[in-house]
């Protein structure tokens, strides 16, 4: 393979934090909008069942937001060890060629 179609080693190492963050951040982000419905569906269901009157702001604050941060710390941990994966795996098959 020519050097012109090989990436620079230092343009390598810095879109790997970049894939690490951009998908930990989607991961957060989609976990937060499932959190969030499902809260809001949940206290729905559980005011009319008490016939009561739902505070929206729950939702938010004692679901999605920790459920989010909680998926946010896994899928970080996840992509990083994903990476590191990847990256070994493609180091040896490089030497091996």
């Amino acid at each position: 393979m020519s050097s012109a179609k090989t990436p620079n080693l230092l343009v390598r190492w810095l879109l790997i934090p970049a894939r690490v963050l951009l998908v930990t951040f989607l991961l957060t982000l989609l976990s937060f909008a499932v959190g969030l419905f499902l809260g809001i569906a949940g206290l729905l269901v559980s005011a009319g069942v008490r016939g009561g009157h739902p505070n929206m702001t729950n939702a938010y604050r004692e679901i999605a937001l920790p459920a989010a941060v909680v998926a946010g710390g896994i899928s970080l941990l996840a992509a990083i060890v994903i990476e590191f994966r990847y990256q070994r795996r493609k180091r040896i098959e490089k030497r091996l060629l």
